[in-house]
């Protein structure tokens, strides 16, 4: 593979560095190849000057015009090329997922060959710089290129330029584009396998207690007695009460509905360390985790976090409503603010009979509530080694460099 001059236009990369390494290609550029070519041709040209031989001049002729035909190729087949991205609603940090890219050549007659395309915004919220290379795109058609992208920072990454490149037909000059076209991508943070011990923690082993609360609608128990009503269930009606006091009525049942959780994610930094971030990270990670696996298990599941303000969201289940839980924990910002104290004060409004608390901190707290309170609530720590054997997240996931891109530009080292 050859070294081009563009090697100059790249980030400089630490191996230790958290940053993702990002290269720009010059809008022109000359390969090795390209600059050997030079040199044959100058060489060719200063033997034809001493020589006066028209045979040399011929070949100096030739290949000033191959080297200035390459140059209008490789323009043309960058000209009047639309690209789209096509990806799945959101990521999760730590597991790959697939994105499409449409390349749309909108040239009447000429097709388009060998051109890169590389992203210029939002690569730091991924492992590597989101690339890729299309072959051949005919004229007027469209071709898509699938490539495989890792996310490795939570939050919300804007996808708007990017560059295209080609060094068609000949590798001797290296031309490049850049195009804007608008993206949002959502990140959500690492999700673990959970013990189930920790399911477990936060409701009771029998199907009645102080967390199961019986709700109208089932078929369990008998919950009282209601007028009959056209078009109920015949079964259902209470013929001794009915006969004595000459109105039906029919009995209304029981459904004991799940435990409901609600999560309070303590996002607190006393110190902007790298350190602290990390256990804040993983913290915000376990949260994501014990929701995703509750909600699976069809429990209803609720969350309270700082969030420039606290943001709560109230116990409920369904996908559409894991979306909303994680994509609140992807853009939780820098919590200087609020501790984990103001976190549960602030969350009483969302409690209800019936729910456990379960408090996520990055640090080991102490908490001045009623033995009433403390007897419905667990607490996982970031910061405890016992609570971070229950959760098994990918190997690959550095939580130093889970961080949003701007809270890594501020953290002090």
């Amino acid at each position: 593979m050859s070294r081009t001059l563009s090697f100059f236009f790249s980030r400089p990369h630490d191996p230790g560095s958290p940053l993702t390494p990002m290269r720009r290609r010059p809008s022109r550029d000359f390969s090795i190849t390209g600059f050997v070519y030079i040199m044959m041709m100058m060489f060719m040209g200063l033997a034809a000057s001493n020589t006066q031989a028209s045979l040399l001049f011929g070949v100096f002729g030739l290949m000033i015009g191959i080297m200035l035909v390459s140059g209008v190729i490789s323009k043309l087949v960058l000209k009047k090329v639309r690209i789209t991205r096509d990806f799945p609603e959101a990521g999760t940090v730590g597991e790959p997922f697939g994105m499409t890219y449409h390349f749309y050549n909108d040239k009447k007659f000429w097709p388009t060959f060998s051109v890169s395309l590389a992203e210029l915004d939002g690569v730091e919220g991924f492992v590597r710089q989101p690339q890729c290379y299309l072959l051949h795109a005919a004229a007027g058609a469209e071709a898509a290129v699938p490539v495989e992208v890792f996310p490795k920072r939570r939050g919300i990454h804007a996808l708007n330029r990017f560059q295209i490149s080609t060094s068609f037909p000949f590798g001797f000059i290296k031309r490049a584009m850049e195009r804007v076209h608008p993206d949002l991508i959502v990140v959500y943070p690492a999700v673990a396998r959970v013990e189930p011990s920790v399911l477990a923690m936060c409701q009771p082993a029998e199907k009645t207690g102080p967390t199961m609360r019986p709700k109208r609608g089932g078929s369990d128990e008998m919950y009282g007695l209601k007028e009959y009503r056209r078009g109920e269930n015949p079964r259902l009606i209470y013929w001794r009460r009915s006969a004595r006091t000459g109105v039906l009525v029919s009995k209304e049942m029981t459904e004991v509905a799940p435990p409901r959780l609600l999560i309070l994610v303590d996002s607190y930094l006393q110190n902007r360390t790298r350190a602290e971030h990390t256990l804040v990270e993983q913290a915000i990670a376990m949260a994501g985790s014990v929701a995703t696996l509750a909600l699976e298990q069809g429990l209803s599941v609720g969350v309270q976090a700082w969030a420039s303000g606290w943001h709560g969201i109230a116990p409920t289940r369904g996908k559409r409503h894991r979306r909303d839980v994680m994509t609140l924990l992807a853009r939780l910002p820098v919590n200087r603010q609020a501790d984990a104290q103001a976190l549960l004060e602030s969350a009483q409004e969302l409690i209800e009979q019936g729910t456990t608390l379960v408090l996520i901190t990055s640090r080991n707290v102490e908490l001045g509530l009623n033995e009433k309170l403390r007897g419905g609530m667990v607490v996982i720590s970031s910061a405890s080694p016992v609570s971070r054997g229950l959760f098994k997240f990918n190997s690959d996931i550095r939580f130093d460099r889970c961080s949003p891109p701007d809270q890594e530009a501020t953290m002090v080292d």
